[in-house]
Protein backbone atom coordinates (compact mmCIF):
# COMPACT_ATOMS: atom_id res chain seq x y z
CA UNK A 1 0.00 0.00 0.00
CA UNK A 2 0.84 3.76 -0.48
CA UNK A 3 1.64 5.44 2.74
CA UNK A 4 3.20 9.11 3.70
CA UNK A 5 6.00 9.23 5.78
CA UNK A 6 8.07 11.26 7.88
CA UNK A 7 11.34 9.98 8.48
CA UNK A 8 13.24 13.30 9.53
CA UNK A 9 12.02 16.77 10.84
CA UNK A 10 12.00 19.63 8.25
CA UNK A 11 10.34 21.37 5.44
CA UNK A 12 7.85 19.95 3.36
CA UNK A 13 10.38 17.82 1.33
CA UNK A 14 10.34 15.78 4.45
CA UNK A 15 7.57 14.06 3.13
CA UNK A 16 8.02 10.99 1.43
CA UNK A 17 5.43 8.34 -0.17
CA UNK A 18 6.63 4.64 0.72
CA UNK A 19 5.18 1.15 -0.83
CA UNK A 20 4.42 -0.81 2.49
CA UNK A 21 2.87 -3.93 3.52
CA UNK A 22 -1.14 -3.70 3.62
CA UNK A 23 -1.04 -4.17 7.81
CA UNK A 24 -2.36 -6.96 9.58
CA UNK A 25 -4.32 -6.61 12.77
CA UNK A 26 -3.44 -7.47 16.33
CA UNK A 27 -6.14 -8.42 18.48
CA UNK A 28 -8.79 -6.20 18.42
CA UNK A 29 -7.93 -4.20 16.18
CA UNK A 30 -9.94 -3.60 12.91
CA UNK A 31 -8.18 -2.58 9.15
CA UNK A 32 -10.02 0.76 7.53
CA UNK A 33 -9.46 1.50 4.14
CA UNK A 34 -8.88 5.10 4.50
CA UNK A 35 -11.65 7.38 2.50
CA UNK A 36 -10.31 10.76 3.59
CA UNK A 37 -8.12 12.57 6.47
CA UNK A 38 -8.27 16.07 7.88
CA UNK A 39 -5.51 17.90 8.66
CA UNK A 40 -4.68 19.66 11.39
CA UNK A 41 -1.44 22.21 13.02
CA UNK A 42 -0.34 19.03 14.54
CA UNK A 43 0.67 17.68 11.15
CA UNK A 44 2.37 20.65 10.65
CA UNK A 45 4.14 20.59 14.25
CA UNK A 46 5.36 16.72 13.60
CA UNK A 47 6.48 17.18 10.46
CA UNK A 48 8.74 20.49 11.78
CA UNK A 49 9.70 18.46 14.99
CA UNK A 50 9.62 20.27 18.78
CA UNK A 51 12.57 20.97 20.93
CA UNK A 52 12.30 18.48 23.85
CA UNK A 53 9.41 16.11 22.21
CA UNK A 54 10.13 13.04 20.75
CA UNK A 55 8.10 11.36 17.97
CA UNK A 56 8.19 7.77 16.95
CA UNK A 57 10.07 8.42 13.83
CA UNK A 58 9.75 7.16 11.15
CA UNK A 59 5.65 8.31 10.99
CA UNK A 60 2.69 8.60 8.61
CA UNK A 61 0.83 11.17 9.52
CA UNK A 62 -2.55 11.97 9.67
CA UNK A 63 -5.20 12.34 12.67
CA UNK A 64 -8.55 12.83 11.75
CA UNK A 65 -9.49 9.73 9.77
CA UNK A 66 -12.89 8.91 7.77
CA UNK A 67 -13.66 5.10 6.32
CA UNK A 68 -14.96 1.87 6.01
CA UNK A 69 -13.89 -1.45 7.73
CA UNK A 70 -11.69 -3.63 4.85
CA UNK A 71 -13.90 -6.07 2.98
CA UNK A 72 -10.54 -8.12 2.12
CA UNK A 73 -9.89 -11.29 3.82
CA UNK A 74 -7.91 -10.81 7.73
CA UNK A 75 -9.51 -7.72 8.23
CA UNK A 76 -10.61 -8.39 12.10
CA UNK A 77 -7.51 -9.08 14.23
CA UNK A 78 -8.35 -11.65 17.26
CA UNK A 79 -11.70 -11.24 19.09
CA UNK A 80 -12.43 -7.82 17.25
CA UNK A 81 -15.54 -8.83 15.46
CA UNK A 82 -16.92 -10.27 18.99
CA UNK A 83 -16.24 -7.09 20.22
CA UNK A 84 -17.51 -4.91 17.68
CA UNK A 85 -20.93 -6.42 18.27
CA UNK A 86 -20.88 -7.56 22.28
CA UNK A 87 -23.59 -6.61 24.23
CA UNK A 88 -21.31 -3.90 25.68
CA UNK A 89 -20.58 -2.44 22.56
CA UNK A 90 -24.05 -0.99 21.65
CA UNK A 91 -22.52 1.95 19.50
CA UNK A 92 -20.74 -0.63 17.13
CA UNK A 93 -23.51 -2.90 17.11
CA UNK A 94 -24.10 -4.15 13.55
CA UNK A 95 -20.50 -2.80 11.84
CA UNK A 96 -19.19 -5.20 9.66
CA UNK A 97 -16.77 -4.85 6.58
CA UNK A 98 -18.19 -2.27 4.30
CA UNK A 99 -19.60 0.10 6.85
CA UNK A 100 -18.77 3.47 7.18
CA UNK A 101 -16.95 4.70 10.51
CA UNK A 102 -14.81 7.62 11.83
CA UNK A 103 -11.89 6.68 14.07
CA UNK A 104 -11.65 8.78 17.28
CA UNK A 105 -8.01 9.95 16.75
CA UNK A 106 -7.34 9.47 20.70
CA UNK A 107 -5.83 6.00 21.46
CA UNK A 108 -5.36 5.10 25.66
CA UNK A 109 -4.64 2.08 28.01
CA UNK A 110 -8.47 1.44 28.89
CA UNK A 111 -8.51 0.40 32.42
CA UNK A 112 -6.56 3.40 33.93
CA UNK A 113 -9.08 5.14 36.87
CA UNK A 114 -8.97 8.14 33.73
CA UNK A 115 -10.24 5.68 31.13
CA UNK A 116 -12.78 4.10 33.68
CA UNK A 117 -13.67 7.49 34.50
CA UNK A 118 -14.27 8.75 31.43
CA UNK A 119 -11.77 11.22 30.78
CA UNK A 120 -9.48 9.27 28.40
CA UNK A 121 -6.80 12.21 27.64
CA UNK A 122 -5.36 12.19 31.23
CA UNK A 123 -4.42 8.22 30.77
CA UNK A 124 -0.70 7.86 31.13
CA UNK A 125 -0.54 5.72 28.08
CA UNK A 126 -2.30 8.57 25.77
CA UNK A 127 -1.51 8.83 22.33
CA UNK A 128 -2.39 10.57 19.11
CA UNK A 129 -2.64 8.89 15.74
CA UNK A 130 -0.41 10.71 13.21
CA UNK A 131 1.42 11.66 16.99
CA UNK A 132 2.31 8.76 18.58
CA UNK A 133 1.76 6.27 16.02
CA UNK A 134 0.91 5.55 12.42
CA UNK A 135 -1.71 8.36 10.93
CA UNK A 136 -4.29 7.41 8.41
CA UNK A 137 -2.30 9.46 5.63
CA UNK A 138 -1.87 5.81 4.03
CA UNK A 139 -4.55 3.66 1.90
CA UNK A 140 -5.28 1.45 5.36
CA UNK A 141 -4.74 1.63 8.95
CA UNK A 142 -5.14 -1.01 11.59
CA UNK A 143 -7.14 0.35 14.89
CA UNK A 144 -8.62 -0.43 18.16
CA UNK A 145 -12.38 -1.26 18.14
CA UNK A 146 -12.20 1.05 20.95
CA UNK A 147 -11.67 3.89 18.21
CA UNK A 148 -14.73 3.15 16.10
CA UNK A 149 -17.58 5.18 16.03
CA UNK A 150 -20.34 4.74 13.54
CA UNK A 151 -20.86 7.06 10.86
CA UNK A 152 -23.93 8.49 10.48
CA UNK A 153 -25.42 8.27 6.68
CA UNK A 154 -26.28 11.71 6.25
CA UNK A 155 -22.61 12.60 7.62
CA UNK A 156 -19.95 12.48 4.03
CA UNK A 157 -16.53 10.77 4.74
CA UNK A 158 -14.70 14.49 3.82
CA UNK A 159 -16.99 16.07 6.33
CA UNK A 160 -16.07 13.37 9.33
CA UNK A 161 -12.42 13.93 8.60
CA UNK A 162 -13.28 17.30 9.32
CA UNK A 163 -14.71 16.88 12.47
CA UNK A 164 -12.80 14.78 15.09
CA UNK A 165 -9.83 16.91 16.78
CA UNK A 166 -11.16 20.68 16.07
CA UNK A 167 -14.58 19.68 17.22
CA UNK A 168 -13.82 17.14 20.00
CA UNK A 169 -11.39 19.80 21.60
CA UNK A 170 -13.75 22.94 21.04
CA UNK A 171 -16.79 20.75 22.86
CA UNK A 172 -14.42 19.83 25.28
CA UNK A 173 -12.96 23.38 25.96
CA UNK A 174 -16.59 25.02 26.36
CA UNK A 175 -18.22 22.43 28.30
CA UNK A 176 -15.90 20.56 30.43
CA UNK A 177 -13.00 23.29 31.02
CA UNK A 178 -14.79 26.96 30.39
CA UNK A 179 -18.06 25.92 31.83
CA UNK A 180 -19.43 28.37 29.33
CA UNK A 181 -23.30 29.90 30.25
CA UNK A 182 -26.29 30.85 28.34
CA UNK A 183 -26.27 34.71 28.10
CA UNK A 184 -22.42 34.75 28.87
CA UNK A 185 -19.48 36.47 26.27
CA UNK A 186 -17.17 34.56 24.60
CA UNK A 187 -14.20 35.85 22.50
CA UNK A 188 -12.75 33.13 20.35
CA UNK A 189 -9.38 33.99 18.37
CA UNK A 190 -8.70 33.13 15.04
CA UNK A 191 -12.07 32.63 13.65
CA UNK A 192 -11.29 30.67 10.70
CA UNK A 193 -9.40 28.07 12.00
CA UNK A 194 -10.57 24.40 12.67
CA UNK A 195 -10.97 24.12 16.23
CA UNK A 196 -12.19 28.74 16.14
CA UNK A 197 -15.47 27.55 13.47
CA UNK A 198 -16.61 24.47 16.00
CA UNK A 199 -15.84 26.67 18.77
CA UNK A 200 -18.27 29.49 17.39
CA UNK A 201 -21.20 27.20 16.23
CA UNK A 202 -21.18 25.38 19.79
CA UNK A 203 -20.40 28.59 21.89
CA UNK A 204 -23.92 29.95 20.09
CA UNK A 205 -25.54 26.94 20.33
CA UNK A 206 -24.83 27.04 23.75
CA UNK A 207 -26.67 29.94 24.21
CA UNK A 208 -23.54 32.69 24.49
CA UNK A 209 -22.70 36.16 22.72
CA UNK A 210 -19.85 35.15 20.30
CA UNK A 211 -16.95 37.46 19.65
CA UNK A 212 -14.44 35.99 16.61
CA UNK A 213 -11.47 37.66 15.48
CA UNK A 214 -9.94 36.67 11.75
CA UNK A 215 -7.31 37.83 10.10
CA UNK A 216 -8.36 39.32 6.52
CA UNK A 217 -12.28 40.65 5.47
CA UNK A 218 -12.83 37.68 3.48
CA UNK A 219 -13.52 35.49 6.86
CA UNK A 220 -16.04 38.05 8.10
CA UNK A 221 -19.01 37.12 6.39
CA UNK A 222 -18.04 33.83 6.92
CA UNK A 223 -17.74 33.63 10.78
CA UNK A 224 -21.15 35.45 10.95
CA UNK A 225 -22.58 32.71 8.77
CA UNK A 226 -21.45 30.23 11.79
CA UNK A 227 -23.12 32.38 14.81
CA UNK A 228 -20.25 35.07 15.65
CA UNK A 229 -22.32 38.30 16.61
CA UNK A 230 -19.28 40.27 16.18
CA UNK A 231 -15.89 39.77 13.96
CA UNK A 232 -12.70 41.49 14.65
CA UNK A 233 -10.41 42.31 11.80
CA UNK A 234 -7.31 41.90 13.86
CA UNK A 235 -4.92 42.85 11.54
CA UNK A 236 -6.87 46.45 11.02
CA UNK A 237 -7.15 47.41 14.60
CA UNK A 238 -5.85 45.56 17.98
CA UNK A 239 -8.30 42.92 18.73
CA UNK A 240 -8.68 44.65 22.25
CA UNK A 241 -9.31 47.80 21.08
CA UNK A 242 -12.01 46.82 18.90
CA UNK A 243 -13.29 44.47 21.83
CA UNK A 244 -13.59 47.13 24.50
CA UNK A 245 -15.84 49.42 21.83
CA UNK A 246 -18.32 45.91 21.27
CA UNK A 247 -18.19 45.48 25.34
CA UNK A 248 -19.50 48.81 26.17
CA UNK A 249 -22.47 47.91 23.84
CA UNK A 250 -22.81 44.90 25.47
CA UNK A 251 -22.77 46.79 29.13
CA UNK A 252 -19.59 44.47 30.04
CA UNK A 253 -16.47 45.10 31.56
CA UNK A 254 -14.80 41.92 29.70
CA UNK A 255 -15.91 38.67 28.50
CA UNK A 256 -16.59 35.87 30.76
CA UNK A 257 -14.39 33.17 28.69
CA UNK A 258 -11.59 32.98 25.77
CA UNK A 259 -10.54 30.57 23.62
CA UNK A 260 -7.17 30.82 22.77
CA UNK A 261 -4.97 29.01 20.40
CA UNK A 262 -3.01 31.99 18.75
CA UNK A 263 -0.44 31.52 22.07
CA UNK A 264 2.41 34.59 22.36
CA UNK A 265 0.70 37.07 20.25
CA UNK A 266 -2.17 37.33 21.82
CA UNK A 267 -1.98 35.86 25.29
CA UNK A 268 -0.99 39.03 27.77
CA UNK A 269 -3.93 40.77 25.67
CA UNK A 270 -6.25 37.84 26.08
CA UNK A 271 -6.24 37.67 30.01
CA UNK A 272 -6.82 41.43 30.19
CA UNK A 273 -10.04 41.20 28.18
CA UNK A 274 -11.14 38.63 30.56
CA UNK A 275 -14.36 40.13 33.43
CA UNK A 276 -13.68 39.18 37.01
CA UNK A 277 -14.19 35.53 37.43
CA UNK A 278 -13.40 34.70 33.65
CA UNK A 279 -12.00 31.60 32.57
CA UNK A 280 -9.13 31.47 29.72
CA UNK A 281 -9.14 28.49 27.97
CA UNK A 282 -6.03 27.37 25.70
CA UNK A 283 -5.50 24.29 23.58
CA UNK A 284 -2.55 25.70 21.47
CA UNK A 285 0.02 28.15 20.91
CA UNK A 286 0.84 28.31 17.13
CA UNK A 287 2.83 31.67 17.57
CA UNK A 288 4.41 30.59 19.61
CA UNK A 289 4.13 29.29 23.53
CA UNK A 290 6.19 31.85 25.28
CA UNK A 291 4.05 34.21 26.92
CA UNK A 292 4.43 37.35 29.70
CA UNK A 293 1.70 36.98 32.58
CA UNK A 294 1.13 39.82 35.46
CA UNK A 295 -0.02 37.98 38.38
CA UNK A 296 -1.67 40.52 39.87
CA UNK A 297 -4.12 40.17 36.97
CA UNK A 298 -4.92 36.67 37.73
CA UNK A 299 -5.64 37.29 41.12
CA UNK A 300 -7.37 40.09 41.70
CA UNK A 301 -9.71 38.97 39.18
CA UNK A 302 -10.15 35.52 40.15
CA UNK A 303 -9.21 34.44 36.78
CA UNK A 304 -8.55 31.28 35.46
CA UNK A 305 -5.98 29.78 33.24
CA UNK A 306 -7.77 26.30 31.94
CA UNK A 307 -5.48 24.07 29.91
CA UNK A 308 -7.20 21.82 27.19
CA UNK A 309 -5.92 18.51 25.21
CA UNK A 310 -8.32 16.47 22.91
CA UNK A 311 -11.12 15.52 24.81
CA UNK A 312 -13.00 11.89 25.51
CA UNK A 313 -14.84 9.46 23.19
CA UNK A 314 -18.25 10.04 24.99
CA UNK A 315 -17.31 13.87 23.57
CA UNK A 316 -16.75 12.64 20.30
CA UNK A 317 -19.60 10.46 20.10
CA UNK A 318 -21.92 13.36 21.41
CA UNK A 319 -20.53 15.99 18.77
CA UNK A 320 -20.98 13.70 15.98
CA UNK A 321 -24.58 12.89 16.99
CA UNK A 322 -25.09 16.80 17.40
CA UNK A 323 -23.90 17.32 14.12
CA UNK A 324 -25.91 14.23 12.60
CA UNK A 325 -28.92 16.45 13.74
CA UNK A 326 -27.37 18.97 11.82
CA UNK A 327 -27.01 21.45 15.17
CA UNK A 328 -23.14 21.76 13.96
CA UNK A 329 -21.58 21.29 10.38
CA UNK A 330 -18.38 20.29 9.23
CA UNK A 331 -16.86 23.70 7.51
CA UNK A 332 -14.61 22.50 4.81
CA UNK A 333 -11.89 24.72 3.10
CA UNK A 334 -10.69 22.56 0.57
CA UNK A 335 -10.78 19.50 -0.70
CA UNK A 336 -7.13 17.82 -2.07
CA UNK A 337 -5.99 14.43 -3.30
CA UNK A 338 -3.68 12.52 -0.80
CA UNK A 339 -1.02 12.64 -3.63
CA UNK A 340 -1.25 16.46 -2.49
CA UNK A 341 -0.32 16.02 1.31
CA UNK A 342 2.90 18.79 1.60
CA UNK A 343 0.72 21.33 -0.51
CA UNK A 344 -2.16 20.64 1.43
CA UNK A 345 -0.57 20.91 4.53
CA UNK A 346 1.71 24.11 3.36
CA UNK A 347 -1.79 26.10 3.19
CA UNK A 348 -2.33 25.55 6.96
CA UNK A 349 0.30 26.94 7.74
CA UNK A 350 -0.38 30.05 5.28
CA UNK A 351 -3.30 30.99 8.05
CA UNK A 352 -5.29 31.40 4.82
CA UNK A 353 -7.95 28.75 5.22
CA UNK A 354 -11.54 29.14 6.35
CA UNK A 355 -12.04 25.92 8.23
CA UNK A 356 -10.88 22.49 7.42
CA UNK A 357 -7.87 21.37 4.56
CA UNK A 358 -9.00 17.46 3.98
CA UNK A 359 -7.11 14.96 1.99
CA UNK A 360 -9.07 12.18 0.16
CA UNK A 361 -7.78 8.26 -1.51
CA UNK A 362 -11.12 9.08 -4.01
CA UNK A 363 -9.75 11.94 -5.80
CA UNK A 364 -6.13 10.01 -6.92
Amino acid sequence: MRAWRIEAHGGSEVFKISELPIPIPGPLEVRIKVQAVGLNHLDVWVRKGVPGHHFPLPLTPGSDIAGIIDTSPGAFGAGAEQALNGPSNSLTKGLKAGSAIIVNPGTSCGHCKHCLGGFDPLCPEYGIFGETRDGGCADYICVPVANIIARPSNVSAVEAAALQIPFLTAWSMLTRKAKLQPGESILIHAGGSGVSVAAIQMAKFLGAHVITTVGHESKVAKAKALGADHVIEYRKTPFRAELKKILVVLKKKGVEVVIDHVGADTFSESIKSLAWGGRLVTCGATSGSDVQIDLKAIFFKNISILGSTMGSKADLIQVVDLVSQEKFRAVIDSVHPMSKLPEALALIESRNIFGKVVVTSEAE
